[in-house]
């Protein structure tokens, strides 16, 4: 499944410049071992930076997504920027915030586990709109019907359960759910990653279609690099709790320049390289109770000096426009390979 930038969902000219979200130096860390005794001596004692210093924009009406290994933290940023969680420091701004039609909505990883089995699928989608008190009651199921037709479902379905639908099915329903709340800017957290390869595949399209129909801005999480380019007008790689890179997404396919990125891009299947041997990623991620000095990566890294394990490096952008928190990239010590765009994940 290969998409180039200019395959995802188009944007109207006039919002295309525009920031709609803009997430400056976010950090959230989680407290280890806090408890009564600890507490009461006045210790604080370690913490987790699940997000450590995290700054990026989204482009109103695009889509920038986060990758990386399961722990990188992608999860944990988007719960924060969702209002979820609370940000330990840094602050998330959105550009329509004093507009009462700024509203954020989620689309949660497991469709199994995010519908109430109790609720029929009907009383599900209304929620939102009677929690946010968007329509009178007696327009209330009208809207229903409606939002089961715009996700691919029939009227009729309102009366059933959860466990009467597939798992694409069930993601249909919590997309209209989260539609319900008439949202202006969409999290999606690994919305595909449960569901079959072709039913992946139908859930991708409406979510491209819908955005393109309502002009949503969304934030799309995934580990699936597959899913990424055929998503993403940018994309942003996290490694243990930092953005190391981030680039549109035509850009960070054809050439990326992070040794994190450039592994992970050489795992994905590829036409071209079909019955060869794909370099592993070295190593493991570090103990986040024992960080590594200087780079994170620096201790799974080909390129790293010791300058990599004192000095921890910074975003600088590059001539194209990317952003890379590398010393070997800096310093020029590594090429840059061009990977084409049409060999890249398949499938």
């Amino acid at each position: 499944m290969s998409a180039p930038r200019n395959a995802a969902a188009p944007v109207a000219p006039n919002a295309a410049s525009a920031a709609s979200l803009t997430v400056n130096a976010v950090a959230r860390h989680f407290p280890v071992g806090r408890g009564f005794l600890r507490g009461a001596l006045g210790r604080t004692g370690p913490s987790i930076k699940a997000v450590d210093d995290v700054s990026f924009r989204i482009r109103r009406g695009e889509t920038f997504s986060l990758v990386g290994e399961s722990g990188c933290g992608k999860s944990t940023l988007a719960r924060v920027i969702a209002g979820l969680d609370a940000p330990t420091a840094g602050t998330i701004h959105f550009a329509d915030a004093a507009s009462a039609e700024h509203r954020i909505q989620m689309i949660f990883q497991d469709p199994y586990a995010s519908l109430n089995p109790r609720y029929r699928i009907g009383s599900a989608i209304a929620e939102p709109i009677r929690f946010l008190k968007l329509l009178p009651r007696e327009a209330v199921l009208p809207r229903v019907h409606e939002l089961l037709r715009h996700v691919g479902l029939a009227p009729a379905d309102a009366a059933k359960f959860p466990h009467e639908f597939s798992g694409g099915q069930r993601q249909r329903v919590s997309i209209a759910r989260a539609l319900a709340g008439n949202p202006t800017f969409l999290v999606c957290d690994e919305p595909t990653s449960s569901l079959d390869v072709s039913v992946q595949a139908q859930i991708l399209n409406l979510l491209r279609n819908l955005q393109r129909e309502l002009g949503l801005t969304c934030l799309f999480i995934s580990h699936n690099l597959s899913v990424i380019n055929y998503v993403s007008h940018d994309v942003g790689v996290m490694y243990f709790g930092r953005l190391v890179e981030v680039a549109p997404t035509r850009v960070l396919f054809e050439a990326p320049k992070h040794p994190y990125t450039q592994l992970l891009l050489a795992a994905l299947p590829r036409l071209d390289t079909r019955g060869r041997d794909r370099p592993p990623i070295m190593g493991e991620i570090p103990s986040p109770l024992d960080p590594p000095r200087g780079c994170a990566f620096h201790p799974r890294c080909p390129h790293a000096n010791a300058r990599c394990g004192e000095e921890r490096p910074e975003l600088a952008v590059e001539a194209d426009g990317s952003q890379v928190a590398c010393h070997a990239v800096s310093e020029r010590r590594i090429p840059v390979p061009i990977h084409r765009s049409d060999g890249v994940a398949h499938g």
